[in-house]
């Protein structure tokens, strides 16, 4: 008989919506069905029930020592810096004995970014006239909005990759809340850009007040300027892509698999358009203004991606 690994803990922002608070529960249901052999519990850092430190108690109560934890975030914000590594070093005091890993944030994962476009595709499906050409569609990308910077660029970076090899016109950003550009401002941004048909694409892993937010202001924008064509598209769901990421991330975490940003490594990860730079021989190189009498030296800049390499290693 194995010894089953430690416990997963999901742990989620909170909503002030039933809707996404449940869906949240439901996934982490989802998970526990898949995974019997693994205990599995979720909880919220705000707003709603259960809080983290009821489903700390849970897993305690069913004699779990030893758990990984993973935000269930798509971007590292303050909640997943902060807030929910203090709230496990309180439930580390309050229960002597346990342990555990924190795993990382989820996005911009190439599995997300796969069901991102399928939400794109979904909504321009809606569309009258839409004959499958990609060039003719500007995609605004909306993420939640922080007042941490470093949380905001994480959304430029999964527009960015969102937009490499698919043929969109351009994916643009904007923010619900607390960030700038707001919704509107984005549209407008886009317009000005030579737009003539847009998607808004929420940037939420489920529903809640800030994804209907984007919703009701888009609807508010296109009522406003009729010559553009304007869809939303669907939040990321409860997909079968996100119950695998979310397991991906806790294995990391049991096994202290802290890495460098591999998730999108084109030498590792077969992204659209750059398909044959998988596995691809990193050697030591110059950059191109370099004065060239270093005789081989790489300047710090070598990359190591082979599958023996102790620098970026999965």
């Amino acid at each position: 008989m194995t010894t089953p690994g430690p416990a997963l803990l999901i742990a989620g922002h909170g909503t002030r919506d039933t809707g996404g608070a449940e869906a949240f529960r439901e996934f982490v249901r989802e998970l526990g069905r898949r995974h019997p052999e693994l205990p599995v519990a979720g909880g919220f850092i705000e707003l709603s029930a259960p809080p983290i430190g009821d489903a700390v108690s849970e897993l305690v109560e069913r004699g779990v020592t030893r758990f990984a934890a993973v935000p269930l975030m798509l971007v590292s914000a303050g909640h997943a810096k902060g807030d929910i590594p203090a709230a496990l070093k309180r439930e580390k005091e309050r229960h002597p004995g346990i342990s555990y890993t924190y795993g990382r944030p989820l996005g911009p994962h190439p599995a997300l970014l796969t069901v991102l476009e399928r939400r794109l595709e979904e909504a321009l499906a809606q569309l009258e006239g839409y004959d499958g050409d990609r060039s003719e569609v500007t995609v605004l990308l909306v993420g939640r909005g922080s007042t941490d910077p470093d949380a905001n660029a994480e959304v430029l970076k999964a527009a960015r990759l969102l937009w490499e090899g698919r043929g969109y016109a351009g994916v643009e950003t904007a923010f619900v809340s607390l960030a700038a550009p707001d919704v509107p401002s984005g549209l407008d941004r886009c317009v000005r850009l030579g737009a003539r048909r847009i998607v808004v694409l929420p940037y939420f892993l489920f529903t809640g007040i800030l994804p209907e937010r984007v919703v009701r202001q888009t609807r508010d924008w296109a009522a406003a300027h009729p010559e553009t064509e304007v869809a939303s598209a669907d939040v990321v769901g409860p997909t079968e892509e996100l119950l695998d990421l979310v397991m991906e991330r806790y294995r990391e975490a049991v096994r202290g698999d802290l890495r460098m940003n591999c998730d999108s490594c084109v030498y590792r990860v077969a992204l659209p358009g750059f398909e044959d730079k998988v596995g691809a021989p990193q050697q030591p190189h110059f950059h191109p203004d370099d004065d060239g009498h270093d005789h081989g030296h790489d300047h710090g800049h070598g990359h190591h991606h082979g599958h023996g390499s102790h620098a970026h290693t999965h």
